[in-house]
């Protein structure tokens, strides 16, 4: 064989590796976007490159993974739903304390589930594996709940808090899907 030919077709299987690259990327991007929705974005702009978001995306669905989640019997389904109606029943006539005890809620009900309390920033990142699309909600709801502390909320404010609870209190109790080592 000459040169020229054997040139031609390491071109060809180099050009062929590339778009095979390009390709596997773009499915893997395609996957972590819809998985996370708005996550993905947050983690592009924290870590500042595609690829460092792409590998902490990555990381959390593998911790995600080895999570031992369990869904809410009906029962305790049922309980949860009666202590968030009393809950947002207070608010009500107090407002800021409703507010807290929708944040205490939503802590209980991760913890039951399985979701481990090893600091905000793990529970957010827990989460976005799951609930990606609703944890901006949270995240404003946790906002407004530090606000409330130092009585510096708005009644809105804390209207607001409430029903961002309530999405990620609904998203959790209805998510029954269990996950882990022990799945069945």
């Amino acid at each position: 064989m000459s040169i020229g030919i054997v040139l031609v077709v390491v071109a060809v299987v180099v050009v062929a590796g590339v778009a095979a690259g390009v390709a596997v990327d773009r499915r893997r991007r395609s996957r972590l976007r819809d998985r996370f929705g708005p996550e993905y974005e947050r983690a592009v702009e924290a870590t500042g490159s595609r690829r460092a978001a792409e590998q902490e995306l990555d990381a959390r669905e593998r911790r995600f993974a080895d999570l031992e989640l369990k869904p809410v019997p009906g029962e305790v389904r049922e309980q949860y739903a009666r202590r968030w109606m009393r809950v947002q029943e207070e608010f009500v006539d107090r407002p800021e304390a409703a507010v807290h005890e929708a944040d205490e809620l939503v802590t209980a009900l991760m913890r039951d589930r399985g979701y481990p309390d090893e600091g905000y920033e793990q529970r957010l990142r827990d989460l976005s594996v799951r609930h990606g699309r609703t944890l901006d909600q949270y995240r404003a709801a946790l906002e407004v709940h530090a606000l409330s502390t130092h009585d510096a909320a708005t009644t809105e404010q804390l209207r607001g808090a409430m029903m961002d609870y309530r999405t990620l209190f609904d998203d959790l109790l209805a998510d029954g899907e269990p996950t882990g080592a022990r799945r069945s």
